[in-house]
């Protein structure tokens, strides 16, 4: 990511030249400094997203999006090119055979959110045509509001009998148009929005405002500034073990007051809108996290389930 970013505001031409005075006259750490703070900056991420198309989300990671729109009983997968999104196919679907979200085991509907692709299952019934893609719910969100069930899939028709007209919650295609979908994907990089109601489009000001954001919240959180760490966190957040904000809230002013050194560092950036059913302006980033402490050393993935409220984000869950 550091380069990624030296690389853009040479491009970019943006404070070139007063980075290069300022390498030479104080090293590469005052560089990376200034660097981080303009990563902290709204205005460098603006200046970044003017010719890139958001309509989809912000992607650094991932290389497809497919958006399941229910209202429509349509999906259409989009993939990613260098400011934009290219669409690659679009086919008409089956859903849940109830209206509404998913929130409990057996009740027929289709969720709504933003999920990943996990696994493509071969050894399927062949009730549920040549294979199944597996998708990631519940996630941590869907975990935090206590929404049960599980086994979505995107898959098949039967081979051997007529299908009926609704899924127990699945998305199903026809079996030809599923198999064209799979070869068009790369699921371990494709993120899956399911959309209740008309999909809402993210714009480059509410992207930009999660990305500098997020810069702040890291910064607040390497420094041990406990107050603006948790002014990012909104009181309805929760974790998918239910911990609220307060509890949270008390852990996190424990380990702060300890003052470690820490290095956080964050690559492959991903911001999906999430269409939900709380009427939320709902959003999921997920990132490579590298944390390192005297007592932590942590190198995985990490999520953020957040909404835009009044021009502040806030988070809602996490892992």
């Amino acid at each position: 990511m550091f380069r990624f970013i030296i690389f853009s505001l040479l491009t970019l031409n943006l404070y070139a030249a007063d980075l290069i005075a300022l390498y030479r006259s104080e090293g590469i750490n005052s560089v990376q400094k200034e660097i981080e703070n303009k990563l902290k900056d709204i205005r460098y991420w603006q200046e970044y997203l003017k010719d890139k198309n958001v309509d989809l989300g912000y992607y650094e990671f991932k290389k497809f999006v497919l958006l399941a729109q229910k209202e429509q009983s349509e999906i259409t997968l989009y993939q990613k090119e260098e400011n934009d999104h290219k669409l690659v196919l679009k086919d008409s679907v089956i859903l849940g055979e109830n209206q509404g979200d998913k929130y409990t085991e057996g009740d027929k509907k289709t969720p709504e959110g933003s999920y990943d692709l996990v696994e493509k299952r071969t050894n399927v019934d062949s009730f549920y045509g040549p294979f199944a893609l597996v998708t990631s719910y519940p996630n941590i969100f869907d975990q935090s509001l206590d929404k049960k069930g599980s086994g979505i899939w995107i898959h098949g028709m039967p081979f051997n009998m007529d299908r009926e007209k609704f899924t127990k919650g699945c998305i199903a295609l026809n079996n030809s148009e599923l198999e064209n979908l799979e070869k068009s994907l790369d699921y371990n990089k494709t993120i899956l929005l399911i959309a209740g109601k008309e999909f809402k489009k993210p714009t480059k000001e509410e992207m930009a405002l999660i990305l500098s954001s997020i810069y702040k919240w890291k910064d607040a959180w390497k420094n041990s500034n406990i107050d603006e760490y948790l002014s990012y966190y909104s009181n309805d957040f929760k974790r998918a073990d239910k911990t609220g904000f307060n509890l949270f809230s008390e852990q996190k002013r424990s380990i702060f007051a300890k003052n470690e050194q820490k290095s956080i560092r964050f690559s492959n950036v991903d911001i999906s809108p999430y269409p939900n059913s709380l009427e939320k302006n709902m959003f999921k980033v997920s990132m490579d996290e590298e944390y390192l402490s005297p007592n932590v050393k942590f190198n995985g993935k990490k999520e953020l389930f957040l909404e835009i409220a009044n021009n502040q984000v806030k988070i809602l869950s996490e892992d």
